[in-house]
């Protein structure tokens, strides 16, 4: 397993370097003057060249490139034309927060999928199946966007349990920041209250992105575990009288999973690209907003530190996932 690892990881290099590239090259093609926007309406040809000159594109664009790479090297991902700040310090600030809203909406997807897949099997074709399949529809059916503006209507506006947007109150004092999550730095401070508050916060957004992959594994789940309820093994062993829940937990469960976890895997690295619509409604301060802004004011580099870093996640999930394989089905051998 080792070894497999250091080959993923090698094999990472040209994936990335060929991402660098195209993300790049994508960038300097797009119409219109970023230089010019930048430096406003009333910037003379003057102010614009020295700009240009400022942050070096006015050299050719294959040493443009090569500055970018040997600076990717060095930690600087370079610097925004918007905000003259270095791009890696912002990634720093808003990638936390999309990560938080993504574990979130996974963990809640994974559990609640994968416990009505099982269900949706193990009463095939009843009322259960049904109930579970017409509710796997609706999930996958229902756009992100309407479906946040839905849940702030009811639950935020209507009853008042959750917050409408933002991470955190403004007039309360957010825990240490250790990880840039703030469920898990109120936890690792000690702050209950803090944690309630931010929980609040990400209930909502984390509920609005779950569904579509909670439909998937849903439906994942529930066609693996009927193909492993009529293998000859499982047959065998509810004929020698084993308990059905140790039958379902112990040999059913384990292996249903192995198909399940793929697009698990898939979907971690593209809700990492498609937090942009939730973001957006419930005022979350992520990658999804960062990226859109940048694009709007065609602020190219953090556009590509926002998709190097998107590429590098969605490549590490799925090698975690490839391990996961060898972990839970043993029939497995990763070479």
């Amino acid at each position: 397993m080792l070894r497999y690892t250091l080959r993923r990881l090698v094999l990472l290099v040209p994936v990335l370097l060929g991402l660098t590239m195209l993300v790049f090259a994508i960038g300097r093609l797009l119409p219109g003057d970023p230089v010019r926007l930048a430096a406003g309406p009333n910037a003379s040809d003057a102010e614009v060249a020295a700009l240009a000159r400022e942050f070096g594109l006015d050299q050719p664009i294959p040493l443009q490139y090569w500055h970018y790479l040997t600076g990717l090297l060095h930690g600087d991902w370079g610097r925004s034309l918007q905000s003259r700040g270095p791009v890696l310090d912002d990634l720093k600030v808003f990638l936390p927060a999309t990560l938080e809203l993504v574990f979130a909406a996974m963990a809640i997807a994974i559990a609640v999928g994968i416990a009505l897949g099982l269900l949706a099997a193990v009463w095939r074709n009843g009322w259960v199946d049904y109930s579970v399949r017409l509710l796997s529809l609706a999930s996958i059916s229902m756009p992100r966007f309407f479906l946040g503006l839905l849940l702030q209507l009811v639950f935020a506006m209507w009853l008042g349990w959750f917050s409408l947007g933002g991470r955190f109150p403004l007039t309360a004092s957010p825990p240490p920041t250790i990880t840039g999550m703030l469920t898990l730095d109120s936890l690792l401070a000690g702050d209950m209250g803090a944690f309630v508050e931010a929980l609040k916060h990400l209930a909502l957004p984390a509920l609005a992105m779950s569904l579509s992959p909670l439909a998937t594994i849903t439906r994942m789940m529930r066609a693996s575990t009927i193909e492993v309820l009529q293998q000859d093994y499982v047959l065998t062993a509810r004929a020698l009288g084993i308990p059905a829940a140790k039958l379902m937990f112990k040999h059913v469960l384990r292996n249903a999973l192995s198909a399940t976890l793929t697009v698990i895997g898939l979907y971690f690295g593209w809700l990492l690209s498609g937090t942009v619509l939730v973001e957006t409604v419930f005022d979350w301060p992520g990658i999804g907003l960062y990226a859109t802004k940048s694009i709007l004011t065609q602020d190219f580099m953090p556009i590509m530190g926002v998709v190097l870093v998107i590429g590098t996640l969605f490549v590490v999930f799925n090698l975690i996932v490839d391990l996961l394989y060898g972990v839970i089905d043993p029939r497995v051998k990763l070479k």
